[in-house]
């Protein structure tokens, strides 16, 4: 077991102790934070230089899954601060070393493009606004992505003090997440702190290292839906005498299966210099819709008989809700690159 995963299976009894408190007041329980930053989780997807991990997403995954053996939201923030904190990679080397001076940073982010970038002398002026921004309150800096008034998506790195966070995170599911809005009214930045998003998304299968090679929609998938298998792992673990127990580990098993066989592609292309296909690209997106689906049918199989399985199931619910990971979509999209090969 890779020292990671062993340290994220450590503090998974600390995540569940606090994850009836974090539900109840929609933010993450300071005494999970601090565990997750103790396991390393913070520093999975951070290059060596700046005192990362530098872990492939086999590991990054099953870290995560083990974190929601103890919290659902407390894996979905860890998947987009891990998520984040690649992104945060990319940037000049300047802006990382502003970025991580701080050890365990925490880096939340959205590349919805629900904002305008103005230039103006010396940088971009930057005025929208990004809904569902994880872990806002907890995060240290922010990367968003806006619309040059020019006409260019850019990736934007922003203190997260620099923005307004708002209180409108009122969710039955992954409560804890903090998924608040984010507000920039006016907010420079400076031209070494600006991205091009089309070089993100499309991935740069030259990159020196591996982890900066996959496009962002892969990485960011196999991320985010490994919460989806460890929510179904913890519930059957919790009640192997539940009346469905064995079926519902059966489908536990099937959302694992699709969850690694999606971060053990991503890490198998990127150990390589060929470009990403849209066939590769599908494959993953559907292989995490797929584990949502199947995590969702473990959830309802055992049912909502105490407050545990109550909040799994709610979590995994909203999980199948997210716009990455809706089953359909995805087997929409995987469906038309099958059918005409784009």
């Amino acid at each position: 077991m890779h020292e990671l995963v062993r340290r994220a299976a450590g503090i998974v009894p600390v995540l569940r102790a606090h994850a009836d408190w974090g539900d109840r007041h929609r933010r993450l329980h300071e005494e999970s934070l601090e565990a997750m930053a103790d396991a390393g989780v913070l520093r999975m997807r951070v290059a060596g230089e700046h005192g990362g991990a530098e872990a492939d997403l086999a590991t990054v995954v099953r870290v995560i899954a083990e974190l929601a053996r103890g919290d659902g939201s407390a894996a979905w923030t860890a998947a987009v601060w891990t998520v984040s904190a690649w992104v945060a990679g990319r940037f000049p080397e300047a802006v990382r070393h502003e970025v991580f001076a701080k050890p365990d940073v925490r880096i939340t982010g959205i590349l919805s493009t629900t904002a305008t970038a103005t230039p103006v002398p010396g940088g971009v002026l930057v005025n929208g606004r990004w809904a569902f921004t994880t872990g806002a309150r907890h995060s240290d800096w922010t990367v968003v992505a806006a619309v040059r008034t020019t006409g260019r998506p850019v990736v934007l790195a922003v203190p997260t003090a620099d923005l307004t966070v708002l209180d409108d995170w009122h969710t039955p599911g992954l409560r804890a997440t903090g998924s608040a809005t984010t507000v920039a009214d006016g907010v420079f930045v400076p031209p070494e702190r600006v991205l091009d998003l089309a070089p993100l998304l499309d991935g740069d299968h030259t990159a020196p290292t591996p982890m900066f090679r996959a496009p962002y929609a892969v990485t960011a998938c196999a991320t985010v839906g490994a919460p989806a298998a460890g929510l179904a792992r913890g519930a059957v673990q919790a009640h192997p005498d539940a009346p469905r127990a064995r079926e519902a580990a059966v489908l536990a098993d099937e959302a694992e299966f699709h969850v690694h066989r999606a971060a053990d592609a991503v890490d198998r292309t990127s150990s390589t210099t060929r470009p990403w296909t849209p066939e590769d690209r599908t494959r993953v997106r559907r292989d995490l819709g797929e584990a949502c689906l199947r995590a969702k049918d473990a959830a309802d199989v055992l049912g909502t008989g105490d407050e545990v399985l109550h909040r799994v199931r709610r979590d995994v619910h909203a999980l199948n809700l997210h716009a990455v990971l809706h089953p359909h979509a995805s087997l929409e999209r995987y469906g038309e690159v099958l059918q005409n090969g784009v």
